[in-house]
């Protein structure tokens, strides 16, 4: 709505670039979502919109042929496309994850290889850390790189990953003990690398399989899959940043960023969950009149339209803080915990208020009622992000006694 969500100090260019994506989500995506979100149907044509937008490259330098925008202008942009539909900003996110590691750590080599055809939109990325027996402990990791010549042959199961089929580079993280002495704490021994495939499923490169879609409750129509190595070989010069452990910290950086990314699709997803509540209470009637002159709804509408401009504000903090060249870790949870929080509340009191017709497919809510619960997990659950808060409490309010 547009009192809602409002973004102070933008300027000219950011709001063009906000106010001309809102249109593409108002025209191009709303009107197709629950089509193609019931068919789980890749939306082809609105990636291609999204293309030519430019917004593949929305953070990528100007001098590899992207825009050079800041992480807040990224994450408002996140915030309008899942208010169309979340599954069509999953399928940039990923993207956006690697291209955002490959401009802080890649080498010159590799920023030059990859940036300019990721900032086109002609490369497609995904990363990869979860493993199916993990979860959250990242430290679990078993999948493993030994060195071979000028090789790494990687061999390992890896799990939920966004854009898995469409993507053609994937940033995968491993174990390597290479150069890692016995007793080197897991998360110094791991490696990320850059593994170039065919978009697809089955055997996309000799050594890499990616079986096939997960079949899911809700954020379809983008493509989660496995990913299977056996005996797969890449080069040396695909470790990211030229050199083995660090892979731990840059994965831990892009989902730093990540976290603002799925804070800012919280915030889309229950601003057009609010849009729905607040249209449907005016327009349906019982007791002689529109159930919106009930207490009972205002009250509803009332807190869920304060949950949505709290996520808001909590999100553009975070971006705005990463923008500033600050650590964000804190701000970054906060804002992923709450939005994915107030996202799955606004949501159901949305739903509640439709009735009976909230239950009903040809309703938009029903979609969005499916979709909410990804956000509880995604980029880390609750539970993880209130360890990171927490942790980082007690360094900022250490006690002197």
């Amino acid at each position: 709505m547009a009192r809602l969500a409002q973004t102070a100090g933008l300027t000219d260019v950011q709001q063009e670039i906000v106010s001309t994506v809102r249109g593409f989500v108002d025209k191009e995506i709303i009107p197709v979502a629950t089509e193609l979100e019931h068919r789980d149907e890749y939306p082809q044509q609105i990636v291609d919109g999204l293309k030519e937008l430019g917004l593949f490259g929305l953070m990528i330098p100007e001098e590899y042929g992207g825009l050079g925008e800041s992480l807040l202008t990224y994450a408002l942009c996140v915030e309008e496309i899942a208010r169309g539909w979340m599954s069509v900003s999953g399928i940039i996110n990923t993207h956006f994850i690697v291209a955002y590691m490959l401009k802080q750590h890649g080498t010159r080599e590799q920023k030059d290889h990859f940036l300019p055809r990721m900032a086109a939109g002609d490369i497609r990325g995904a990363f990869s850390m979860s493993e199916p027996g993990l979860g959250s402990d990242v430290s679990a990791i078993t999948s493993k790189a030994v060195k071979d010549g000028d090789e790494y042959v990687l061999n390992g199961q890896k799990m939920w990953l966004t854009n898995g089929g469409t993507s053609s580079l994937v940033a995968v993280l491993v174990r390597s003990d290479e150069g890692h002495p016995e007793g080197t704490a897991p998360h110094k021994s791991m490696t990320t690398f850059l593994v170039e495939k065919e978009p697809g499923f089955g055997e996309v490169r000799p050594g890499l399989t990616i079986p096939g879609k997960i079949d899911k409750m809700g954020y379809k129509g983008v493509d989660t899959t496995e990913l299977v190595m056996d005996d797969l070989r890449v080069p040396a010069d695909r470790v990211l940043g030229g050199v083995t452990g660090r892979g731990f910290y840059q994965m831990m950086d892009g989902v730093e960023v990540g976290r603002v990314n799925v804070a800012a699709r919280g915030c889309g997803v229950a601003q057009r969950a609010f849009e729905l509540g607040v249209q449907y209470a005016q327009q349906r009637h019982t007791f002689g009149k529109p159930i919106a002159q009930h207490q009972a709804i205002q009250f509803k509408l009332a807190e869920m339209a304060t949950k949505v401009e709290a996520a808001h504000a909590m999100m553009v903090n975070a971006a705005r803080k990463k923008d500033s060249g600050q650590r964000n870790d804190l701000e970054a949870g906060m804002a992923k915990y709450l939005a994915s929080e107030y996202c799955k509340e606004v949501v159901e009191d949305a739903f509640r208020i439709h009735g009976g017709y909230g239950f009903s497919k040809e309703y938009e809510i029903e979609r969005l009622y499916r979709e909410a619960p990804m956000l509880l997990i995604g980029e880390g659950t609750a539970e993880i992000q209130k360890m990171i808060i927490g942790r980082r409490l007690l360094e900022e309010y250490r006690f002197q006694g």
